[in-house]
């Protein structure tokens, strides 16, 4: 278990939570990292209304509590007025990652020209690593393919475990200094 990646999916919306539609965030969190991971991992997955102080008790349960190593959100990045995942982060964040929020937008502006609306961050709380993703299941996929390679290293740095992908979904990265030997 010591090596087993625990990520928390969060998805964010006032109509999923209350059941208005299906919550589609979630299953495409789940699909791309079953897709892309070859390291041992599993998750928690919470489905919550926009309010901040619901998505900051979310973010500081996952990670102090649950202890997931990855917190992935999905909604309330945008401009409107209920979009509040991204002040929740950075109220129980102790270090933003500008960095993953510049690749986002930058990814995500190849595919629409409203990406520049787009609030996501990357910060750290602790050991875990938070990620603040588009709502879309498209943009999730496409927003995961731009900007994981680098998360593996990112989970290194901060007392993660040693993740591992699948090459034909996404490479992760890391210095010649901080790779393991293939396992064989």
């Amino acid at each position: 278990m010591g090596n087993e990646l625990l990520i928390g999916l969060v998805s964010v919306s006032d109509r999923a939570a209350a059941g208005v539609y299906e919550d589609r965030g979630i299953p495409a969190l789940r699909e791309w990292f079953g897709a892309a991971l070859a390291s041992p991992w599993r998750m928690e997955s919470r489905l919550i209304a926009d309010e901040q102080p619901l998505i900051e008790r979310t973010l500081v349960e996952l990670a102090d509590a649950v202890g997931c190593h990855l917190v992935v959100t999905t909604g309330g990045t945008g401009p409107a007025p209920r979009d509040v995942t991204p002040e929740a982060t950075l109220a129980v964040a102790q270090r933003v990652l500008p960095g993953f929020g510049e690749q986002m937008r930058q990814v995500s502006l190849k595919y629409v020209p409203t990406a520049i609306l787009s609030r996501q961050i990357g910060a750290v709380r602790g050991s875990t690593l938070i990620l603040n993703l588009p709502g879309q299941p498209k943009a999730i996929k496409e927003t995961l393919d731009g900007i994981f390679a680098a998360v593996p290293y990112c989970l290194d740095l901060i007392g993660g475990p040693y993740v591992e992908t699948n090459e034909e979904v996404v490479k992760a990265f890391r210095p010649r200094s901080a790779q393991r030997p293939a396992a064989g």
